[in-house]
């Protein structure tokens, strides 16, 4: 993956095509992805989840991880979407797709409170958000912002690289032996794929084909994670 620059490069569309994401460095600025941090954190405040680098305790601790990611994300009800699917990621999406992005369903948010647990690649929810083939080209791409700085195994979404290119039944194997305890690194060896964690720094967009298998992650970390995603749908 490679950094995004004034335009896109050859070599961006390349591991684009090749491992069904990109990371866009830097593609929003620190004091824009500042701004959004400032209204999320009044929210959880208000809310009575989070202040001043605390949660507050309550039943969302009691939550087991996903359901608590779920439900933390719901609870905030901020509009973002303008702040975070700018015409910049709009343009990029397009230099990718050769495709114009239709939104559908606007920005959601991403958010997990700390120390959910010990980290692990067992027992993940890997999922792909259209269900679609090799052959039936691009359906749409999904965009995953990073609001804050998301260290490793700090929560962010997993993805498998290359999981777009398998045939139906090999992504149909893969999801079911990586439900199963085991090995999952000898796993994804034997698929040709390998995880691919949207950690970085704050301002970092990923765009990731929707036909790409990915998942939430446990946020191990002592950090509150932030991060917000859109689908685009692609016009003909």
């Amino acid at each position: 993956m490679t950094a995004y620059g004034p335009a896109l490069t050859p070599s961006d569309l390349e591991a684009f095509h090749d491992q069904g994401l990109l990371r866009l460095s830097g593609l929003h600025t620190r004091a824009a992805m500042r701004a959004v941090r400032e209204r999320i954190l009044e929210e959880l405040a208000r809310l009575k989840v989070w202040n001043k680098g605390r949660a507050a305790g309550g039943s969302l601790n009691a939550l087991p991880p996903f359901q608590q990611i779920g439900r933390l994300s719901s609870m905030v009800k901020l509009d973002l979407h303008g702040a975070l699917s700018t015409p910049d990621v709009q343009r990029a999406v397009r230099g990718l797709t050769g495709k114009a992005p239709q939104e559908g369903q606007g920005t959601q948010l991403l958010m997990s409170l700390p120390r959910q647990g010990q980290w692990s690649l067992n027992g993940l929810n890997w999922h792909v958000d259209i269900a679609a083939t090799p052959d039936d080209g691009i359906p749409g791409v999904q965009a995953f912002y990073l609001i804050d700085d998301v260290v490793p195994q700090g929560g962010a979404t997993l993805a498998l690289a290359r999981s777009h290119r398998m045939p139906g039944e090999a992504t149909r194997a893969l999801r079911a032996s990586l439900k199963s305890p085991g090995d999952v690194q000898a796993i994804l060896r034997a698929g040709d794929t390998e995880i691919v964690e949207m950690s970085g720094k704050a301002g970092d967009v990923f765009l990731m084909d929707m036909r790409v298998l990915h998942t939430p992650s446990i946020n191990a970390s002592k950090n509150l994670r932030m991060m917000a995603t859109t689908r685009f749908m692609l016009r003909e």
